[in-house]
C-alpha cells in the first residue's frame, strides 16, 4: 500500500458516508454533501498526480481508482434521483456508460489490451464532478443559477456518449481483432 492507494480506499470509505448524508433530511445536508463529494474528487485527482509524479503507480491501484470513481459517480447519481434533482433515464444514460465502458475494458484486458483514460474520458470526469457537485449542493444555495446546474447535466450525458463512442470507435477494431 502507498498513498495514492490509501487515498483511494479514502474515497470509497467516504462513498456510504455520502449516501447516508444526501439520503438523510437535515439542516446542511447539501452543504455536507457537497463538502465530501468535493473531498472524494480532490483525491482521484491526488492520488493520479502521486502516482505517476513519483512513480507509485500499483496493479492494485490501477484496478481500484477507476472502481472507486465508477462507485463514487453511480452513488451519487442514483441519490440525485431519489431527491429529484437528477431524471431516471438521465442516470440510467450515465451508469449505463460507465458499466459499457467498464465492460469493453475487460473484453480489451482479457485479450491482452490496455485501455488508459483518453483525455475525453478525463475531460467527462471534470464535468461529471462538477456538474454533479453543483446537482448536490442544490437550488437553494445557487437560487436562479441552479439552470447552470441543470445544463451540467446534459454536457454530462453528451461527454458520457461521446467519450464512450470514442473508446469503441478507437479500440474496437483492436479488440474485435484478437482472437479471445
Amino acid at each position: 500500500m502507498n498513498t495514492p492507494n490509501y487515498l483511494t480506499l479514502a474515497r470509497i470509505l467516504a462513498i456510504p458516508v455520502l449516501v447516508a448524508v444526501l439520503l438523510t433530511d437535515f439542516p446542511g445536508r447539501d452543504l455536507i454533501g457537497t463538502a465530501i463529494f468535493v473531498f472524494a474528487t480532490i483525491t482521484d485527482w491526488l492520488d493520479g498526480y502521486l502516482a505517476r509524479k513519483k512513480g507509485l503507480v500499483t496493479v492494485m491501484g490501477q484496478l481500484l481508482d477507476p472502481t472507486a470513481d465508477k462507485l463514487l459517480i453511480t452513488s451519487a447519481v442514483i441519490c440525485l434521483v431519489q431527491l429529484g434533482r437528477v431524471p431516471a433515464w438521465a442516470a440510467v444514460v450515465i451508469i449505463g456508460r460507465e458499466l459499457a465502458v467498464s465492460g469493453f475494458r475487460a473484453i480489451a484486458s482479457s485479450r491482452g489490451l490496455n485501455i488508459p483514460a483518453s483525455g475525453l474520458g478525463k475531460a467527462k470526469m471534470g464535468i461529471e464532478s462538477w456538474a454533479i457537485g453543483t446537482l448536490i449542493l442544490g437550488p437553494v444555495y445557487f437560487g436562479k443559477f441552479y439552470f447552470l446546474a441543470q445544463i451540467g447535466l446534459y454536457l454530462v450525458i453528451v461527454a458520457a456518449l461521446v467519450s464512450a463512442a470514442e473508446y469503441y470507435i478507437r479500440y474496437g477494431p483492436q479488440i474485435l481483432s484478437k482472437q479471445p
